[in-house]
């Protein structure tokens, strides 16, 4: 071994053991958190008396919806039934009276997912196809047709209630399912053109250039490129479209015609009955099955909904 070599190893032992001496010899990162600290306390205190005042109200929707009216008039608001009942869910849902017909809110059940549908796939296919070009493809005047989208967004539906009176009756579809499609298809575009315009902006354009290099035009990029890593925003635009449509009651209430009233309309005729006993039961029942819908989609899609809104709400 030549004394280069020697030389060479010793230091290495000289440096291997100055480093084993400057290592502390405590626990080493930053001090980990007690369990009870008062900024922690603080939190969840706040998180559980909000999600309480959230809940306790369907809890005792929930409760109430399962009781007969014996049980209602002379038990505890707060506990539930001894011997619980489905009957108000089934008069509720298939023979309540709504009005002059006693056919439950099955009917307006069903009009309501004739309105949502129709109205939730053509606005969301317009919308993203709109935000998209807007984003990716500018034209002359895309600006001034952004801004008028937004200034029509801010603009309360009531003022326009006797113009689309009109224009409804003029096109022969007033009283019917199609206007009420047509308008809410028009009044879901602004804020749904937003949310896609800004969520396409937040793609990298590495992706949108290369596909241009490859040769693909406007809509294979559309789909092929951009669609398949847009599921966040297509559900936070899907959930904001089911839930303003489906618990809607004015455009309901005035186009769509008495014989097809949406359930939001047909849940008030029951609530507000003025015939016979006021029936808490199945008043409680019929109001859980008109939130069934926009619940039930929030709940399987609720981690996607606030991926979604993080990504296209907040880009400019």
């Amino acid at each position: 071994m030549t004394d280069f070599t020697a030389n060479k190893m010793i230091a290495g032992v000289a440096g291997m053991s100055s480093e084993r001496r400057a290592m502390p010899s405590g626990p080493v990162g930053t001090k980990p958190k007690r369990l009870f600290e008062p900024s922690r306390v603080f939190i969840y205190t706040v998180l559980v008396v909000a999600a309480s005042f959230y809940l306790f109200p369907l809890y005792v929707m929930i409760i109430t919806s399962f009781k007969d009216l014996e049980a209602i008039r002379f038990g505890s608001l707060f506990v539930p039934s001894n011997a619980p009942t489905i009957e108000p869910w089934i008069k509720a849902w298939d023979y309540a009276c709504t009005g002059l017909n006693c056919e439950g809110i099955k009917v307006g059940f069903w009009n309501s997912i004739k309105i949502t549908v129709p109205s939730v796939i053509v606005s969301i296919s317009v919308a993203s196809v709109t935000g998209y070009a807007l984003a990716n493809w500018p034209y002359k005047g895309a600006n001034i047709f952004f801004t008028i989208l937004l200034v029509g967004s801010f603009i309360p539906y009531q003022v326009m209630l006797y113009p689309l009176v009109l224009i409804t009756a003029f096109l022969n579809i007033f009283s019917t399912l199609w206007a009420v499609i047509m308008i809410h298809t028009i009044f879901g575009m602004p804020i749904l053109v937003l949310l896609f315009r800004n969520y396409f902006i937040s793609v990298p354009t590495e992706l949108f250039k290369a596909a241009r290099v490859d040769g693909a035009g406007f809509w294979r990029i559309f789909f092929q490129v951009l669609m398949p890593m847009s599921l966040p925003i297509f559900v936070v635009a899907i959930i904001l479209q089911v839930t303003g449509i489906w618990n809607d009651f004015l455009f309901g209430v005035i186009f769509a015609g008495t014989k097809n009233f949406p359930i939001t309309v047909q849940l008030n005729n029951i609530v507000n009955s003025a015939q016979g006993v006021n029936e808490y039961n199945v008043d409680m029942a019929a109001t859980i099955l008109t939130g069934a819908v926009p619940l039930t989609i929030y709940f399987i899609s609720g981690k996607l909904f606030v991926r979604g809104i993080a990504a296209g709400a907040v880009k400019g």
